[in-house]
């Protein structure tokens, strides 16, 4: 994760790495969700600048909304500063996970770019990038119990002034390496409400932490984790259910009762849309030099 104001913190970073959003869904309902900006096709100065959600978040959308933050002449977020975005034909917009039962999908932030542009501003946010995403040796080192953070809009709240996100504070309640029921996802336990869909998880320990030896590391840590999608539910039945966090932050008739777990997609499957627009930015090259 690199930006170019250093005076800012690693954790002020974080909280510019996402942003909150809001589907105008086809039958008249409304969504919300957390989106990141991630650095997808890293090619030495090319990349393709993404954001990720669930596909949930933004299926049967036709509208999208954004509140982006503003940058100063300096590269300095201008806090308190945003401009509205809207996006129309949106779930059109997203690249889907080819697989059905992993739920995340990406969307270029080239329009938004350039709507910001045409009126005559300039976006600040941070990137997320591939060398955040532990390698299975580096997972492999981590314990079964870890403090993670997660960072996003639980029941659609956030700094409305600033702009800015929550912060969420948790544990892993199963490995990060190993495939919960054979799924490429792990739980952690942490309170997952509407609006969280999509939200990334860390594992950042500040100056300090404790490696699975049980031996003090002097230094911090950060890494991606992974992408929260859902959670498990006592229904009124009694059944318990894995259904994905609801987007509707609107009065509801409860009927299940929450775990406080929540379901997150390892960060591995975001290297499987990298590949896409990877191959994709290959195809432009392609056809650029055959021209």
């Amino acid at each position: 994760m690199k930006d170019d104001n250093d005076s800012l913190s690693i954790a002020q970073k974080l909280a510019y790495t996402t942003v909150r959003l809001e589907c105008m869904k086809i039958d008249g309902s409304k969504s919300i969700g957390t989106g990141f900006f991630y650095k997808c096709a890293e090619d030495g100065d090319r990349h393709v600048p993404v954001i990720f959600t669930n596909k949930h978040v933004v299926r049967g959308a036709s509208v999208g909304r954004f509140l982006l933050n503003l940058e100063d002449s300096n590269g300095k977020p201008m806090i308190g500063n945003s401009v509205p975005v809207e996006l129309n034909n949106f779930e059109s917009r997203w690249y889907f996970h080819p697989d059905d039962n992993i739920d995340l999908c990406a969307m270029p932030i080239a329009p938004l770019k350039r709507e910001a542009e045409s009126l005559g501003k300039t976006l600040y946010y941070v990137m997320i990038e591939k060398q955040l995403i532990p390698s299975l040796e580096i997972q492999e080192s981590f314990d079964l119990l870890e403090e993670i953070i997660m960072v996003g809009y639980p029941i659609g709240l956030w700094d409305q002034v600033n702009n800015l996100p929550i912060f969420r504070k948790g544990m892993t309640a199963t490995h990060v390496a190993l495939n919960w029921n054979g799924k490429r996802e792990f739980v952690i336990d942490a309170a997952c409400f509407p609006g969280s869909s999509g939200s990334p998880v860390f594992a950042y320990n500040r100056g300090v932490y404790t490696n699975k030896k049980g031996q003090i590391v002097m230094g911090s840590r950060l890494y991606l984790l992974g992408v929260l999608w859902g959670g498990p539910i006592y229904d009124a039945t009694g059944e318990i259910k894995a259904i994905p966090i609801p987007t509707s932050i609107g009065a509801q008739v409860v009927t299940t009762i929450p775990t406080n777990l929540g379901f997150v997609l390892s960060s591995t499957v975001i290297q499987d849309i990298d590949t896409y627009y990877r191959n994709h930015l290959e195809e432009q090259k392609r056809g650029q030099d055959g021209a």
